[in-house]
């Protein structure tokens, strides 16, 4: 164990010099040299105009927040098909007892070699395993796509909104205003 705590030990320190090192040659050979110009603040090279506090776009925020959920979900799907994988292989009756006992190891995540004759997964409890885990994903998949849905139908995944709507109201056809006019009057005339 002291020795995997020395290459520890050794790897941070190596961790550390590694960024430090250019970091203080740098300090000590580049040139001091500022001018108001070096000082001004920029972005992208470019010169600010106007005040440097923007409102931040909201669309972006809201797409970043959606990809972030919907992948975490997804990485859910990774675990769940090991689980799934090794219960599957283990329903088959036809599994030696060895290779019963190595798969019921990986699918209880335990130390290799721990499971005994008694511990080991029957392949009935693998094929009820097998049922369960698939239910249970096809609802958790469920939830994601009702998700997915509201997320669409809100129209949080339209980039633009204001100019879906404009073009909207733009292909709806007008009518010029005088005839609007006596369109929306639908008043009977009064007898003289």
């Amino acid at each position: 164990m002291t020795d995997l705590g020395i290459h520890l030990l050794l790897f941070v320190i190596v961790g550390a010099i590694f960024p430090l090192v250019p970091l203080i040659i740098g300090h000590f050979v580049r040139p001091d040299l500022p001018t108001p110009e070096k000082d001004a603040v920029y972005e992208c090279g470019e010169p600010t105009i106007g005040s440097s506090y923007v409102q931040f776009d909201l669309r972006f925020y809201v797409i970043a927040l959606l990809f972030i959920i919907f992948d975490v979900e997804v990485a859910f799907f990774f675990p769940w098909a090991l689980v799934f994988g090794g219960a599957t292989q283990l329903a088959d009756p036809a599994v030696t007892g060895e290779a019963r006992m190595a798969l019921s190891d990986r699918v209880l995540d335990v130390a290799p070699g721990t499971s005994t004759s008694e511990t080991m997964i029957t392949p009935e409890a693998a094929q009820t395993l097998a049922y369960t885990g698939f239910a249970d994903i096809l609802v958790f998949f469920g939830v994601l796509l009702v998700g997915f849905a509201y997320v669409w139908k809100r129209g949080d995944l339209d980039w633009v909104r204001a100019m879906i709507n404009q073009a909207k109201q733009a292909a709806a056809p007008s009518l010029p205003p005088a005839l609007e006019q006596k369109h929306t009057d639908t008043r009977e005339p009064q007898p003289a």
